[in-house]
């Protein structure tokens, strides 16, 4: 996964090397392709993706419930 600090950190680089430029227009050429970057790579916020692990904690859980319920149930069927 990638580290939102770097970006922080490469947004303030670029950011205090172009302030120190008369090129000010370079700055908002090179975020806007980072964003356009970030946006083709189909990337999930950080939010989004501890709400899918959340997701799939309780899927499991619920998983493993029934395979021991089915395996109760075969039991019992086993022994009639």
């Amino acid at each position: 996964m990638l580290d939102p600090k770097l970006f922080e950190e490469l947004n303030s680089r670029l950011s205090a090397l172009i302030a120190a430029s008369p090129a000010r227009d370079i700055e908002k050429n090179v975020k806007a392709l980072l964003a356009s970057v970030f946006e083709k790579m189909d990337l999930v916020t950080r939010e989004e993706f501890d709400i899918q692990m959340q997701l799939l904690a309780r899927t499991r859980e619920k998983l493993t419930a029934l395979e021991a319920r089915v395996a109760e149930l075969e039991k019992a069927a086993a022994q009639k």
